[in-house]
C-alpha cells in the first residue's frame, strides 16, 4: 500500500462527526476507540517517515561506497599482477628448481 493512497489522517478521524439514531452507539465508546485509531495512525506515520529516511540514507551510502568497491577490485587485480611478476622474477633469478620446490 502506498502512503499516497491513504485517505485518512489523525485529524480527519478526530473531526469525523457521526449521526446519531434512536438506538445509536455510545458516543463516549466511539470517541475512545477513535482516539486509539488516531494514535495508531500517528505512530504508523512516524514509522513510515523514519523508514523513508533510513532508505534515503542507505541509498546515499550505497552511491558513495560503490566507487570505493570498484577501486578495491582494481587493487586486487593489480596485486595479482604484482605477484605473477614476482613469481616470474624468482624463477629467473633462482632458476626453475626454486619455483618447483615451492609448489
Amino acid at each position: 500500500m502506498s502512503i499516497d493512497r491513504v485517505q485518512l489522517s489523525g485529524k480527519k478521524i478526530l473531526e469525523k462527526d457521526f449521526k446519531t439514531g434512536i438506538r445509536g452507539y455510545s458516543q463516549e465508546e466511539v470517541d475512545e476507540f477513535l482516539d486509539i485509531i488516531i494514535q495508531d495512525y500517528d505512530n504508523f506515520k512516524q514509522e513510515i517517515d523514519r523508514l523513508n529516511q533510513e532508505i534515503d540514507q542507505l541509498k546515499n551510502n550505497r552511491q558513495t561506497e560503490a566507487p570505493r568497491a570498484r577501486s578495491t577490485s582494481q587493487n586486487t587485480q593489480v596485486n595479482y599482477d604484482v605477484l605473477k611478476r614476482l613469481s616470474n622474477l624468482e624463477k629467473a633469478v633462482f632458476g626453475k628448481k626454486y619455483a618447483d620446490s615451492e609448489e
